[in-house]
């Protein structure tokens, strides 16, 4: 089979791509330099490259991954509707029950971040990033009179904390709770940091959202 030749942004598209796939199939433990190789038909060396160790490798992979979800959020919460709709879209999304990045693959890297400091940095970062975009909106929700938060930032914390908790326990332990569990478990956290009612959540967008509802 001939190979397509592809320019270096290319190739690390590409070697990126694989990589994601080796780790959330083998573990960032066991995945190998030759594994991601292998499943592309090229050479170690070609794979070294591009990144000089597997630990470059695994951390630019986990960035590729969590750049895509940041995209996807940011799309989300672009959206001209309320901030309320918003933000529920996006909450319920990055939910473990809804389309977010492998959970697996999240799980094995917080786990090995704590060994890889390169990993920890590109971790963080994102994590960082990812509370900045949904602050940003709750932030901007406040001001507009939809809904009251004395702290956008300290109630993105909050949320993303519970969401990553609630994602161990379904992943690790294949969790026992159903869907709608979990999603009414979402709204219920997300209408409290908002102050207002579960109804609100899914009033229209011509209606602005009230404390109580």
């Amino acid at each position: 089979m001939v190979r397509v030749r592809l320019n270096v942004a290319e190739r690390r598209e590409e070697l990126l791509r694989a990589a994601v796939e080796q780790i959330e199939i083998r573990g960032v433990s066991s995945v190998r330099i030759a594994d991601v190789a292998s499943v592309l038909g090229v050479s170690n060396a070609l794979v070294l490259y591009h990144f000089s160790t597997k630990e470059k490798l695994v951390a630019g992979a986990f960035a590729y991954a969590a750049e895509a979800d940041l995209a996807q959020l940011r799309k989300l919460l672009a959206h001209r509707t309320t901030a309320v709709r918003r933000l529920r879209s996006a909450v319920r999304w990055y939910a473990p029950t809804g389309q977010a990045k492998g959970w697996r693959l999240w799980i094995e890297g917080w786990a090995a971040a704590l060994r890889d400091p390169a990993l920890r940095e590109v971790a963080g970062d994102l994590d960082q990033r990812w509370k900045s975009e949904l602050a940003k909106v709750i932030e901007e929700g406040a001001t507009a009179g939809e809904f009251r938060c004395a702290d956008p930032r300290s109630a993105a914390w909050r949320l993303t904390a519970l969401l990553d908790g609630l994602a161990v326990q379904m992943t690790s332990y294949a969790g026992p709770l159903s869907r709608t569990t979990m999603l009414r478990w979402t709204d219920e956290a997300l209408a409290r940091e908002l102050g207002i009612g579960r109804a609100a959540l899914t009033a229209s967008p011509g209606r602005a959202p009230s404390r109580g509802d």
